[in-house]
């Protein structure tokens, strides 16, 4: 049984509205000079620091090369150009985007961008340039999308996106889940977020409530990259949503100078079972313009995951995958052994 709902549901909200978005007051919660931490007001202007104290308390004080801190930090190297890098490294817009607020690239299931907004801007995001502001949904382009879904009886699972659909009113994601529910062809509801690790407060019985449904399987995909954001808050987070029966899976982004180590993985790993949450898709990073810095090379990802392999239960081991543009799914890259 979900509790009732608590004034304590509302912090989240509040959270959300305090994250930093300065460098200064980044640098004055870390205890660093300003100057250390490499802030670029350039990379700053194409897509603006966002990151949760939530988050920032697990990053480690004075430590300028923190691999928490690097994914937040709109730094220099954004401002590099590289070919082969663009602004729709994986072919969401044109065709893929149908009707407002519907990505549909693959048989059996579509994207629906529920919000613009996350909780943290991820500096490797994928969708830092997607065109939010022609996927707003008003209420008749909402029904439009649920028409729409409703019209292809191939599709069995909704995935629920954005930007983050966790900064969502509860009361929204409530009426969503109604309306899906009641396409008889949809039999899972998918929820790709990080916010249960950013603000874990977010994962509150109102939250609970609007999600579940008798008769729909709901799928949250995490999102962490290093052992050190999964600690006894996001565990007890994660703990709520088995308690309610939503199935945890996570995954992570394979990042330079982050967890390019099989250590760093095998660890994260551990940390992710520990809480609940099954490792499932390890993604070299998709080649969106201002992110190459964080690029690993396939081989050497390859290596990771066969390395990883060897150290662990094949439970631990997620699967190690590249999207493209006009593929017909994520490409499985097969891991390579060391020896």
């Amino acid at each position: 049984m979900i509790p009732l709902q608590t004034k304590a549901d509302d912090s989240w909200q509040q959270q959300l509205r305090d994250a930093i978005r300065s460098p200064a007051e980044l640098a004055a919660a870390l205890g660093l000079e300003p100057s250390r931490l490499g802030f670029s007001a350039q990379a700053d202007d194409d897509f603006a620091m966002k990151v949760p104290r939530a988050f920032v308390g697990r990053m480690q004080p004075g430590d300028a090369d923190d691999p928490l801190l690097r994914q937040v930090l709109a730094g220099s190297a954004e401002n590099a150009p590289h070919p082969g890098y663009s602004d729709d490294p994986v072919g969401e817009t044109g065709a893929a985007n149908p009707v407002p607020g519907i990505i549909h690239k693959y048989h059996g299931r579509l994207l629906m961008t529920v919000a613009s907004g996350c909780a943290v801007n991820c500096r490797y995001c994928f969708r830092r340039h997607f065109p939010y502001g022609e996927n707003q949904l008003s209420r008749r382009e909402w029904q439009d999308a649920i028409a729409y879904i409703r019209a292809d009886t191939s599709i069995t699972e909704v995935i629920l996106s954005g930007g983050d659909p966790l900064v969502a009113r509860d009361d929204t994601l409530s009426a969503l889940m109604d309306a899906l529910a009641a396409v008889p062809h949809v039999t899972t509801l998918r929820i790709h977020t990080r916010l249960p690790v950013v603000i874990p407060d977010r994962v509150t019985p109102g939250l609970l409530r609007a999600i579940c449904r008798p008769g729909i399987a709901t799928v949250m995909v995490l999102h962490s990259n290093h052992p050190n954001e999964v600690d006894t808050t996001v565990a007890a987070a994660a703990g709520r949503l088995r308690e309610a029966g939503v199935t945890l899976l996570n995954q992570s982004v394979l990042l330079t100078g982050v967890n390019d180590s099989a250590d760093t993985l095998s660890r994260l790993s551990s940390a992710l079972f520990g809480a609940g949450v099954l490792p499932y898709y390890v993604h070299l990073l998709d080649r969106v313009r201002g992110a190459a810095h964080f690029a690993v090379d396939e081989t050497r990802a390859r290596e990771l995951v066969g390395e990883l392999a060897v150290r662990c239960p094949g439970y631990f081991v997620p699967r190690l995958v590249r999207e493209s543009s006009g593929e017909g799914s994520k490409r499985e890259l097969t891991p390579r052994y060391p020896y």
